[in-house]
């Protein structure tokens, strides 16, 4: 077994792209014709976005939309980068909310989060023992 994707499930998928294109560098992959899928260049693992109504198709009994929570859900997509307080002020430029500005961690590693415009929390951090 290895990890394959995550699929973040959004109000508008090509929105969603173009936030991450802007705000972390991820560059587009794939947007599907009809606007519901789309996955960023992100290595070995895809990111990959699809739109609340194929959520309803996959899930007959409903899914919580994290844009429609007022707090972020209890999962997080984390970006490695050396220059978190960068990246921080770039996402906060292109549309994100501050959940918790740059920390030092005890471990040594610095940590941001940010909530996307789709609802997506997303974690900053530098790589461990960097």
């Amino acid at each position: 077994m290895k990890f394959g994707y995550t699929i973040v499930y959004v109000p508008d998928v090509a929105a969603s792209l173009s936030f991450y294109e802007t705000a972390f560098g991820l560059p587009r992959r794939f947007l599907h014709d009809s606007g519901t899928y789309g996955e960023l260049e992100t290595g070995a693992t895809t990111l990959a976005f699809a739109a609340h109504e194929l959520g309803e198709l996959n899930f007959p009994a409903g899914h919580v939309h994290a844009s429609a929570s007022d707090k972020p859900l209890g999962i997080e997509i984390a970006l490695i980068t050396e220059d978190v307080a960068q990246a921080h002020r770039t996402a906060l430029a292109a549309g994100a909310t501050e959940v918790a500005a740059p920390t030092a961690k005890p471990w040594g590693q610095v940590v941001s989060y940010l909530r996307c415009p789709d609802g997506s929390l997303v974690e900053l951090c530098t790589p461990m023992g960097a």
